[in-house]
């Protein structure tokens, strides 16, 4: 699990080695909320692709060293010792613009550009609530997903497909 604390260390060690990530997943959605909503497994981040060797050199230093799975050029998760997760999605784009992620089949993902969010107190770069909205569909979303966006739409007023299923 990570906390608070946890995410702010994460983010100030990508500044620190110079790189751009922006809060995406669960840790998004309670930044763009502006409190901490529940409990999180993982921290989701936007990075640019061109960053990936700087930022997981970073993350390296600071004990992230398990993959826990490698699916470049999409996606990377990795932890450190004490079981806390990061799970990358790298972008071609800029740090003030926007990204794209190339997904299996040679598709991409638009990431527009960061949105601002809180943690702890904190303001967060972070991916937009309609972006965290299209994230959420194409698959059966679990409870906590449904949960996240009811959550998401209550507190920034993003609007839900028709159809998405309710908070249980």
């Amino acid at each position: 699990m990570l906390n608070e604390s946890d995410v702010l260390e994460v983010l100030d060690l990508l500044e620190s080695a110079g790189a751009v990530a922006w809060v995406d997943g669960g840790w998004g959605v309670d930044a763009l909320i502006g409190e901490t909503t529940r409990a999180h497994a993982d921290l989701d981040l936007v990075v640019l692709a061109d960053q990936l060797d700087l930022v997981r050199g970073a993350l390296a230093g600071a004990g992230f060293t398990e993959v826990l799975r490698d699916r470049l050029p999409t996606a990377l998760a990795v932890a450190d010792g004490a079981g806390r997760e990061i799970d990358l999605h790298p972008v071609v784009g800029s740090a003030r613009e926007d990204g794209r992620q190339l997904l299996p089949g040679g598709e991409r993902f638009h990431y527009p550009a960061p949105a601002n969010g809180t943690i702890g107190g904190r303001r967060v770069p972070c991916v937009d609530a309609a972006t965290q909205v299209r994230c959420h569909l194409g698959y059966a979303a679990t409870d906590k997903d449904r949960q996240d966006m009811a959550r998401l739409h209550a507190g920034t007023g993003v609007e839900l497909p028709p159809g998405y299923p309710p908070a249980p």
